[in-house]
């Protein structure tokens, strides 16, 4: 009996890689930096469906499966999940792919709700047209 290979869903969204800086005195790499880079990878996505500026305005559901070491490439896939008229939910998860020689695993998952700004911090409307462009 095979066991089922898991791959990632959604956008790749951010590539990068985990350097000596983002580590705690064990050589892992911080929560928080892999959360920054869910985060960015988000906004990257939600600014780009919503033709304009996002702000996080929750993070949800966060579970780390895996520490990361120093080298590894972290790849954040996003999926948009939920669009309401200022929000978009989307579902980020971050995948080891340090190299060809191995499987690449799941670090982590998270919901993370972004709201359409204006130039000035706003509340803006996503655009019914945008909406309609859900895929």
């Amino acid at each position: 009996m095979q066991s089922e290979i898991i791959k990632p869903e959604g956008t790749l969204s951010l590539q990068t890689i985990a350097m000596p800086a983002d580590t705690n005195w064990s050589g892992d790499v911080f929560g928080g930096w892999i959360v920054s880079q869910m985060d960015l990878a988000g906004a990257i996505h939600a600014e780009r469906f919503s033709k304009g500026r996002c702000a996080t305005i929750a993070i949800n559901q966060m579970s780390f499966l895996v520490p990361v070491k120093v080298g590894d490439v972290i790849s954040c896939y996003t999926k948009i999940l939920k669009v309401g008229n200022t929000s978009i939910q989307i579902a980020i998860e971050v995948w080891n792919s340090h190299d060809e020689s191995r499987p690449a695993k799941q670090v982590t998952a998270g919901l993370f709700t972004f709201v359409a700004v204006d130039q000035s911090g706003q509340k803006r409307r996503i655009s019914d047209e945008v909406r309609e462009n859900l895929t």
